[in-house]
């Protein structure tokens, strides 16, 4: 019976671990949802992350729960899967985002979640645990993401000054203004969607490993789908505003036209990623998707260089999680 309560204490801990994480994505991805629309001037910050932490939540009522079962289910082997693997993957990725996040560089929670499992699964049971098709998939998509999000923000634009070839410039931007609250409104339903099911997956796969839900079980319990919802929304709220500057700022200057196309190519991306189950990043998807829009007025638009470093976060983020994870999992021994 005790070594039953002192497990069941352990998995509370890792659960709150995990709500600290999901509520840290939602912090550190807040600029993915509303820099372009606070960047353009359509909503004020204060409003900006509210609108898109209700957008987030909101999400729980419109997408199955497939990024959920992929991360739970279909990275690593279920059965090498135990607390200590779930402790070390959370601090690879917890510690990944506070770095990024102290030096304004919008890396993804989402891979170095996945980072974070794949090293500590790996410090625990070797290559062999992984689940190389759900990994391979997840990797794919850090270069199909961006490259989706930079070709769909490159044809909005495209299609939107074709349509309103006639209009005034003064006519465009009252619109777009308008417009532009459906698009964040899209894309944070998309981010919602995506990055709260990761969380819900990492405690689903917790809380099989220690017997708590049958592995046969179609869909995690409740609570926890409504929990990581409600903390990745609380998370957005407050909003990571040095990443917001970096998106909104200085990769491109946007106008409520360019958001807008922006949003809603990175929108589409995101939706089409949910429904194939894929865990995207939402970062790497509103960068391409940015970087298309102010690449289709001249390449000069984008500053390259700023892209580039950004770029090498993402390269970083897998590796430097899954190092530090790794070393979690081992310290986590002399923890519990």
């Amino acid at each position: 019976m005790e070594s039953i309560q002192a497990t069941l204490w352990v998995v509370i801990l890792l659960v709150a671990v995990a709500l600290v994480f999901d509520f840290m994505n939602g912090f550190h991805d807040a600029a993915n949802s509303i820099a372009t629309v606070v960047s353009t001037g359509v909503l004020k910050p204060g409003t900006a992350v509210l609108f898109a932490a209700c957008f987030n939540f909101i999400a729980i009522f419109i997408f199955h729960l497939s990024v959920a079962a992929t991360v739970g289910k279909g990275i690593v082997d279920p059965a090498v899967v135990g607390p200590h693997v779930v402790f070390g993957a959370l601090v690879g990725a917890i510690t990944w985002n506070v770095l990024t996040w102290y030096y304004g560089i919008p890396s993804s929670s989402s891979h170095a979640l996945i980072g974070g499992i794949v090293g500590a699964v790996v410090a625990k049971a070797g290559a062999s645990a992984l689940n190389a098709g759900g990994i391979l998939k997840t990797v794919a998509f850090i270069f199909v993401s961006p490259l989706l999000g930079f070709l769909l923000g490159s044809m909005m634009v495209v299609l939107v000054s074709w349509l309103f070839r006639r209009a005034t410039p003064s006519r465009v931007d009252r619109w777009f203004r308008r417009l532009q609250l459906v698009s964040a409104g899209a894309y944070s339903l998309g981010h919602g969607g995506n990055d709260a099911q990761k969380t819900i997956g990492i405690i689903w796969m917790l809380l099989i490993a220690t017997g708590y839900v049958a592995p046969s079980d179609t869909s995690p319990p409740l609570w926890t789908i409504i929990s990581c919802y409600i903390a990745i929304a609380a998370g957005t709220m407050f909003g990571g505003w040095r990443i917001v500057k970096t998106m909104g700022q200085k990769i491109t200057k946007l106008k409520p036209v360019g958001g807008f196309c922006a949003e809603t190519g990175g929108a589409i991306t995101l939706f089409l990623a949910t429904a194939l189950g894929i865990p995207v990043s939402t970062t790497h998807t509103i960068t391409g998707a940015i970087v298309g829009v102010g690449a289709t007025r001249r390449a000069s638009a984008v500053r390259w260089g700023v892209a580039g470093n950004i770029v090498w976060a993402w390269i970083f983020t897998i590796p430097a999680s899954a190092f530090v994870a790794a070393v979690a999992y081992w310290l986590s021994f002399l923890i519990f």
